[in-house]
C-alpha cells in the first residue's frame, strides 16, 4: 500500500502535501492524524507542525482481478475476466482456454483459489468482502448436482433408517445441501467434523 507521511502549518495543509506527492484526490486516501500540530506565541514560539500520515486506499475489485489474472499466469493458464460488485461482494468469472485447470476436480482448485483471492482482498483492511469466483457456469451446474445429490441420498438415509454421511466440502455447498432438504419432513441435516473435514449428516427421522 502506497504510503507517505506530511507535514504542514495545519492538518489541511500536510494533507494537501501528501496528496500532491502522491499525486492522488482525498477521496482515494486513508488519513491518520499523527499530531494536530500548535500554532505557539505569537506564531512563532514554540510552533508544532502538523503531522499526517497518508495512504492510497485499496480498491477490492482491482485487488481480486490482479490477484486472479497474476496466479493463473503462473499457473499456465491466463484468462479474462468479467466482475461484478454488489456491495461488499465481488463476483468474478474467469474466461480461459485452460479453464479445467483451473477449475479442478470437484472444484477443489476453483476454491482455493476463492479463498485465496478472499484472503488478498480482506488483508489489511476493516471491511470484510466476499469473493465468488466462476469459470465456465460451474458454479450452477455444482448447485444442481449438489441438490440432486441431496435428494437421492435423503432418500437413502430414510430407506436404510440410518444416518449418511456426505464427503467433506466448503461451507457454501454444505448450505446448498441443508437448503436442499430443509422441506423435507422425512429427514434432517446437520455439520460434522472441523474443516477440511466439516461435512454434511443426514438423519432420518
Amino acid at each position: 500500500m502506497k504510503q507517505l507521511t506530511a507535514t504542514g502549518t495545519t492538518v489541511e495543509d500536510a494533507v494537501q502535501s501528501a496528496l500532491d506527492q502522491l499525486q492522488t484526490s482525498k477521496d482515494q486516501v486513508n488519513i491518520d492524524v499523527i499530531d494536530e500540530g500548535k500554532k505557539g506565541f505569537f506564531g512563532v514560539f514554540g510552533t508544532k507542525p502538523a503531522i499526517v500520515k497518508v495512504s492510497i486506499a485499496k480498491d477490492p475489485v482491482q485487488e481480486a482481478e490482479s490477484f486472479i489474472l497474476e496466479v493463473a499466469e503462473q499457473m499456465g493458464a491466463p484468462v479474462q475476466v468479467k466482475t461484478e460488485s454488489n456491495g461488499r461482494e465481488i463476483s468474478i468469472e474467469m474466461i480461459g482456454e485452460k479453464i479445467a485447470m483451473l477449475i479442478g476436480k470437484r472444484g477443489q482448485t476453483l476454491n482455493s483459489l476463492q479463498s485465496l483471492a478472499q484472503l488478498a482482498v480482506n488483508r489489511d483492511t476493516d471491511q470484510f468482502y466476499t469473493v465468488i469466483l466462476d469459470a465456465e457456469n460451474y458454479r450452477a451446474r455444482r448447485k444442481e448436482t449438489l441438490e440432486t445429490l441431496a435428494q437421492r441420498l435423503a432418500d437413502k438415509a430414510v430407506r436404510i433408517g440410518e444416518p449418511v454421511n456426505l464427503e467433506p466440502m466448503p461451507s457454501y455447498e454444505r448450505k446448498i445441501i441443508h437448503a436442499a432438504l430443509q422441506n423435507n419432513q422425512n429427514v434432517e441435516t446437520d455439520s460434522a467434523g472441523r474443516d477440511p473435514k466439516r461435512h454434511i449428516v443426514i438423519r432420518p427421522l
